[in-house]
């Protein structure tokens, strides 16, 4: 591999740094190793102080990280500075969780900590960490989104709407950072092989929301979304959006082509 397909110019080979949110397994863990086979010095975020330490030995820099708590976002940003020398070249907003069930069974505690986690964390985070980057002129801010960004389905509102949030306000922060050198994308998986099912919060355990059949069929792992997380850090020209999974491409163009009550009927069933 060359220094350009690795994202670095030729001649001395300079080591850049870029924290994963929700590093633990999945998304997060596959795209870490991925970017740390390319030469990045991957600072790996955790939740639990056990998923930590094993991500210390597993060769990365491990930092534990509650996108939930106010305070535990503002430490684990200061200790991102301070072992990056104030700084870094990549942030990957890619932890989060879903909360599934009829709006009606959710109460506001719970649609706080859906947005506190998906939305309201990464944007602290963000804004920590932006001093960090902006005076070096370079730089990606990627962010694990979903199809459920893009549509919305009964029983997957509240998830949905934190989806939402997130691509609105990647949308604005990539235009306020235009002339920064900052690059910043959205990563849209549609069914991927995770522990994210696993890890929902289901409001209804007697009806839990479910998949359908068929999604089985256009489920992908984690290395379909690896492949789209490489692009966005290390092409000169990262996309803005990268659909992944058939089911995110067709939804995408739906939502485009089909009048609203005749997508509507699609989703309902």
């Amino acid at each position: 591999m060359t220094h350009e397909q690795s994202g670095f110019p030729s001649g001395k080979v300079m080591q850049k740094s870029i924290l994963i949110t929700g590093c633990s397994s999945g998304i997060g863990l596959a795209s870490a190793k991925e970017l740390q086979s390319l030469g990045y010095r991957i600072l790996a975020a955790c939740r639990k102080p056990e998923d930590v330490g094993r991500m210390n030995q597993a060769g990365f820099t491990g930092i534990l990280l509650d996108l939930d708590s106010p305070q535990s976002v503002e430490h684990a940003a200061a200790e991102v500075i301070a072992l990056t020398g104030n700084r870094l070249y990549g942030l990957f907003n890619n932890g989060g969780y879903g909360v599934y069930g009829p709006l009606q069974t959710l109460s506001r505690e719970q649609m706080e900590q859906q947005f506190s986690t998906n939305i309201f964390g990464a944007h602290q985070l963000t804004m920590l960490l932006l001093p960090a980057m902006l005076p070096h002129r370079e730089g990606r801010i990627v962010m694990t989104s979903s199809v459920m960004g893009l549509i919305a389905t009964p029983g997957r509102g509240a998830y949905a709407a934190s989806k939402y949030a997130l691509e609105a306000w990647s949308d604005t922060l990539r235009m306020e950072l235009h002339h920064s050198g900052i690059k910043v994308s959205l990563i849209e998986p549609g069914p991927i092989r995770t522990q994210f099912t696993e890890n929902v919060n289901q409001t209804r355990s007697d009806q839990p929301v479910e998949n359908p059949g068929i999604a089985a069929r256009f489920t992908l792992g984690p290395e379909a979304v690896v492949e789209k997380v490489r692009h966005a850090f290390v092409s000169p020209k990262p996309k803005l959006r990268y659909p992944v999974t058939l089911v995110a491409h067709a939804m995408s163009w739906l939502r485009r082509l089909l009048p609203g009550r005749a997508l509507d009927k699609i989703l309902r069933g």
